[in-house]
This record gives structure tokens, C-alpha cells and sequence, in this order.
């Protein structure tokens, strides 16, 4: 097995075809743009349109909003600094993020803000970029004193107020205790954008510029931005929130005058990047080479391999899996990989038709990146359906399916 190029079967890629045709034509898609690639082979479908009431067709260049897939893409600005030495794994990140000096922890989940103990030692860089910094989304804690604080301090993306500037959140997360010990268990979504915040302190550049002069132009990711220029807002399409009961749809988010059509304040690696199938291709494709694209070099390989493989303990792996098969009802069954790298998924059970080592994530928006390096495949499937209903996410399992079954050797 190993590191065969060979690529797809006619067969299994007009059977995928035919199965992204499906989706669409059930009125549950309005429209996919699904990018696959072995190898040197690579296979674009765009099916649909932008609007759900027709409108322009998806074309393999259309903007997608993608949401939590932005996780591992932004990492890689944490990780040229690793390599660069201008961070450490164990530093404490308090001489840049002051605000989350001399933490105090709940002493239960469920405990009023004020019941805690001192932390036991300071939070590290290796703390945030494994997700276990203390503070996080924890879906099995919702209407908890803690969880209803960071809602109505706007710490989180995707409420109906923008996040607040950059010092302005640092300084309202300071304000909380931690729910967990520094480094004791895996929580989703919060230690993404304070990583923003470090990065953007560190470097004395904007996040987004950092990312754009070391990852975006190195790679030729010209689409890939925290927001989209007024020029290419007609690549952008209306993004839809099914109605969980009724499956009717609403419209999210609008391209023109939306979110994504100026500058925000915040520019949260946790799930704030527009960009492309080719732009996320380039990106995945240099995490499959070990850091190279083409003759350049943009990560170490080093840095790549900590990035995509599990960083967990067996008892941090628990907690993930809990989050993911107690949650099937909210998730409907996606995120059931069993560990975590820095900023994404990693595969470590065979649980479906994906081996082992596979890794990426996933977008509340209906977008879906992995690569594998087994099969040295990538696959990166976009759609303008968000996961409030199971619609967006039946598709990327059917999606994955399928192209697992095209695989030629």
C-alpha cells in the first residue's frame, strides 16, 4: 500500500458524481463545489447554483465562508513562529497575553464564577495550541454559570453581535475564571482565537497579515481573507441556516452588506477565513509534502508532523470522543475521528471508510477538508448550507464514502 499515486477510477469518480448530483437535486443543496486529489491527479465537480432559488451556477472559483475549517489553516501561523523560535512549546503566554496572568479555576463546572482555586501553574503556548488551555465551547456544560458568561460576553463567533476588537476580547476573557486546570482537557473553539490574538502581539502585525506575507502568498491562496473584497462579492454566495424542525431555509448570512463584506474587528482563527477548493488544495497539499510546496519550504516538517498527529493523552481523548458521539444529535455523527493535532481533527480509530492518520475538519458552515497521507488524497467539499439541520453534513458522509470507494490501485 503505502505511497501509491495512481489516483481514481473513472467508475468512482462519476459514482461521486452522481452522488454530490443527488444532494442537489433534492432541493437540500443548493449548490457543492467538492475538489479531490491523488497524487498529480485532481477533480473538480461544481454543481448547483449560489442562491437557492437559482441564481448564477457554482464555478470552481466561488468564495466559501469556512467557518471552523479555518482552525487548521490559521494554525499554521502559530507554527512558522515555533519554528522560528519566537515561540516556545512551555513558554507561559503571559508576557504577551497579560490578561490570562494569575487565573482562577472553577471549582466545578457548575459553580458560580466566584467559587474557584488558583490555577496551578500558568497557561503555556503548548495549552493553546492543543486546545487545553482551560476555557472552551463545551456543548455538555451549556446553562452553566461559566458557558452563559462567555455567550453574553460575545466571546464566541456566530452570535448576532460581531466578537469586539482584539484587546477589548482579551480583556472580557480576563475577566472569567478558567472551567478547567491549564492543560488538563481538550475544549473546542476558544484557545483558537486567543492564539490569534498571541500571534498578532508576537509578530506586531495584524494576524491576517502575518498569515498572508508567511502561508496565503507563498501558497498562491490570492482568495483566502477574513473577509471578501467588493470587487468578488459576487463570488460569495448567500450562506442558509436550515430550520432544525422544519428544514426551511434562512437566510444566514447575505454576500452583499453581510458579514464577510468588510473587515472585522476580530480576525478569529477559529472560524473567520473565506477562501476557495484551489486555495485549501494548496494548503493541504503542503501539509501531505511535509511542509513543501513545489521548491519552498513554508513549514518544517517537524512542525507538520505535530500539527497532524494526536496530541492527546488517552484521558484528554475521552472528553474529545465524548463531545463527538454524545453530541450526534447536534453533530449528526461528524467529528468521531478520536484525537486532535494542533487545530484539527486526526484520525485515530478506523470508524468509517477513512484510515487512520486522516486529518482536517470540519465547518458549521457545510464545508469539510481533510487529507490523508496514506492514500496521499485530499478531498475538500464546500457548500452555503450550515449544519443546523443534518442536510449539509449527510453530504460530506456521503461525500467521504464515496470518494474512498474511488480510490484506483
Amino acid at each position: 500500500m503505502g505511497q501509491n499515486n495512481s489516483g481514481f477510477s473513472k467508475t468512482g469518480l462519476y459514482r461521486l458524481r452522481e452522488v454530490l448530483a443527488r444532494h442537489v437535486d433534492s432541493g437540500k443543496i443548493p449548490g457543492v463545489v467538492a475538489l479531490v486529489s491523488r497524487g498529480d491527479e485532481t477533480h473538480v465537480e461544481a454543481l448547483g447554483t449560489m442562491r437557492r432559488d437559482g441564481g448564477a451556477p457554482m464555478r470552481r472559483d466561488t468564495i466559501f465562508r469556512m467557518a471552523s475549517t479555518s482552525k487548521p489553516v490559521a494554525m499554521a501561523a502559530a507554527m512558522v513562529l515555533l519554528d522560528e523560535c519566537r515561540l516556545r512549546l512551555d513558554d507561559p503566554v503571559e508576557q504577551w497575553l497579560p490578561e490570562l496572568a494569575d487565573r482562577r479555576v472553577l471549582k466545578r463546572i457548575d459553580s458560580p464564577l466566584d467559587d474557584t482555586v488558583p490555577a496551578r501553574r500558568p497557561i503555556t503556548v503548548r495549552d493553546l495550541l492543543t486546545s487545553t488551555f482551560g476555557l472552551g465551547m463545551d456543548m455538555t456544560s451549556l446553562g452553566t454559570p461559566i458557558m452563559n458568561a462567555v455567550f453574553e460576553q460575545g466571546l464566541t463567533p456566530n452570535l448576532p453581535e460581531p466578537m469586539p476588537e482584539p484587546d477589548e476580547w482579551m480583556r472580557r476573557l480576563g475577566a472569567l475564571p478558567l472551567m478547567y486546570q491549564p492543560g488538563e482537557r481538550w475544549q473546542y473553539q476558544i484557545s483558537h482565537d486567543v492564539l490569534s490574538v498571541l500571534v498578532a502581539r508576537v509578530t506586531g502585525q495584524s494576524f491576517e497579515s502575518f498569515l498572508r506575507e508567511r502561508i496565503f502568498e507563498p501558497l498562491g491562496m490570492k482568495d483566502t481573507a477574513f473577509h471578501v473584497p467588493a470587487d468578488q462579492i459576487d463570488r460569495l454566495p448567500t450562506l442558509y441556516a436550515p430550520d432544525p424542525q422544519t428544514g426551511e431555509f434562512h437566510v444566514w448570512d447575505e454576500a452583499k452588506g453581510g458579514r464577510w463584506s468588510r473587515p472585522p474587528a476580530f480576525q478569529g482563527s477559529g472560524g473567520g477565513l473565506v477562501s476557495t477548493a484551489d486555495d485549501y488544495h494548496a494548503y493541504f497539499r503542503m501539509l501531505l509534502n511535509g511542509g513543501m510546496h513545489g521548491s519552498e519550504r513554508i513549514l518544517s516538517r517537524p512542525a507538520v508532523e505535530l500539527m497532524t498527529t494526536n496530541r492527546l493523552t488517552p484521558e484528554q481523548q475521552a472528553a474529545r470522543h465524548a463531545m463527538a458521539v454524545d453530541n450526534v444529535h447536534i453533530s449528526f455523527g461528524q467529528g468521531q475521528h478520536g484525537g486532535w493535532g494542533f487545530g484539527m481533527a486526526v484520525r485515530t480509530h478506523r470508524g468509517d471508510y477513512a484510515p487512520v492518520g486522516q486529518f482536517g475538519w470540519d465547518g458549521g458552515s457545510g464545508t469539510s477538508t481533510y487529507a490523508d497521507p496514506h492514500n496521499q488524497l485530499t478531498g475538500i467539499l464546500l457548500t452555503q448550507v450550515g449544519a443546523s439541520a443534518p442536510n449539509s453534513v449527510r453530504l460530506m458522509h456521503d461525500f467521504w464514502t464515496t470518494l474512498y470507494q474511488a480510490i484506483d490501485d
